[in-house]
């Protein structure tokens, strides 16, 4: 076995990354390429990325970078993984860690987290990734609107007692997006995120999802009355 098969372990699907790095050092010169990748993003956009420059920024060689990205749009989509993971890390940290008074605090926590890690986590503002490439090949992470209607699902269902239906994951899907859109108005207007349209992205959260759930109430409550008869 060479010393390439013995530092990784094999690519799964839908995985970025030519092979997996199955050692420590390997693992770590792969975060300092994302770093390098990250960084180089929020400097000169996509358009401006290499390989060259993110084996240099990173302090390996560039065969390093080609061991285990075939291309600059691999390197993005890893990037994309890693701070969707890190997202959902975030949050359900503050789920674990804090008690809601009501479903609407859990949305402004998880909009907080959202803009937070715009202003301090590189590389994270700089790709809308839908735009870049295909976010079906991450088969194992969902995209970021996914994963905060997943998110705020799991704490409606859990927390505040609301039934499960197909409605409610369609209500919770386009709340997100259509905050998502708003979101991408605040950082469009101030880098740190125009706290206004912050405000206006989670009032029209709420005030969607209000009317949401108390229709889904009334149904509820129709569907027992008959049943009760």
């Amino acid at each position: 076995m060479d010393s390439v098969s013995r530092q990784q372990s094999p690519r799964t699907p839908g995985d970025p990354l030519r092979r997996r790095p199955a050692q420590r050092r390997s693992a770590r010169r792969v975060e300092r390429m994302l770093d390098a990748c990250a960084e180089l993003l929020d400097e000169g956009g996509y358009d401006a990325l290499t390989t060259t420059r993110v084996a240099e920024r990173a302090g390996v060689a560039i065969g390093s970078v080609y061991q285990f990205f075939p291309d600059k749009r691999a390197l993005s989509q890893a990037l994309t993984k890693r701070n969707v993971e890190r997202f959902a890390a975030r949050v359900g940290r503050r789920f674990m860690t804090e008690e809601f008074d009501g479903w609407w605090d859990a949305v402004d926590a998880i909009i907080d987290e959202y803009v937070e890690m715009h202003r301090t986590v590189p590389g994270f503002r700089s790709l809308h990734f839908r735009e870049v490439f295909d976010l079906n090949l991450l088969e194992s992470v969902a995209d970021t609107n996914m994963v905060i209607a997943g998110r705020l699902r799991e704490l409606l269902l859990a927390e505040f007692g609301i039934a499960d239906s197909e409605e409610l994951d369609r209500a919770m899907l386009v709340a997100v997006e259509a905050g998502d859109a708003v979101l991408k108005l605040a950082f469009r207007h101030d880098p740190d995120g125009d706290p206004e349209f912050v405000a206006e992205a989670k009032r029209l959260i709420r005030g969607y999802l209000s009317g949401q759930l108390q229709a889904a109430r009334r149904t509820a409550g129709r569907t027992d009355a008959t049943a009760g008869a």
